[in-house]
């Protein structure tokens, strides 16, 4: 038994690390690139600028793999159902991807995905995924699922990269609060 599990094992370990994200993603208190995209909100494109954005509050940029797949409809549908705690903060929310970009304008207008409260952008060629070490092992032109929390003087105030959708809201919007109070003092 033990003879036959070894490969199997070896087999698990290599397609584990195929599909994982690089996981050499930007430190917290580093300077966050900025960046362009062209972007959707409920189905309308626009032109995402990050610099503009940071002058509003903090942002939180969420790298997702590809729209319309399993983990990705769901971390944008969790996104959504929390957008209003992350305005209260004064944080905006945007998701970045290098996968099926063409199928954005309809990912950002869908209800059970974006419903139109947040942007997401087009990355072609995963150019933005790569200054944030944000791509996947397997497929270096798709982004991993990574997100940031961009603080107003556009530094990494948090960083959080979890292939699991589960964890990205409550961890950047930890991470929004947390920069609310040091901005008030408290």
């Amino acid at each position: 038994m033990t003879k036959h599990l070894k490969p199997i094992t070896l087999a698990l370990v290599a397609a584990l690390a195929l599909v994982a994200p690089a996981w050499a993603a930007l430190k917290q208190g580093t300077a966050a690139p900025d960046f362009s995209a062209p972007a959707y909100l409920a189905g309308e494109p626009f032109t995402f600028q990050l610099a503009d954005a940071l002058k509003q509050g903090p942002v939180v940029v969420y790298f997702f793999p590809a729209a319309h797949t399993p983990g990705c409809n769901i971390e944008a549908h969790l996104f959504s159902e929390a957008i209003d705690a992350f305005k209260a903060q004064g944080a905006m929310v945007i998701g970045v991807t290098a996968g099926n970009t063409h199928e954005l304008a309809d990912f950002s207008r869908e209800t059970e995905h974006c419903g139109g409260k947040f942007p997401v952008a087009a990355d072609d060629g995963a150019i933005i995924a790569k200054r944030y070490d944000a791509t996947l092992t397997i497929k270096p032109d798709w982004s991993d699922r990574t997100s940031y929390v961009i603080a107003p003087d556009g530094t990494i105030a948090h960083v959080y990269s979890a292939m699991s959708p589960q964890g990205h809201v409550a961890q950047t919007l930890d991470a929004v609060k947390a920069l609310k109070r040091a901005a008030s003092g408290g």
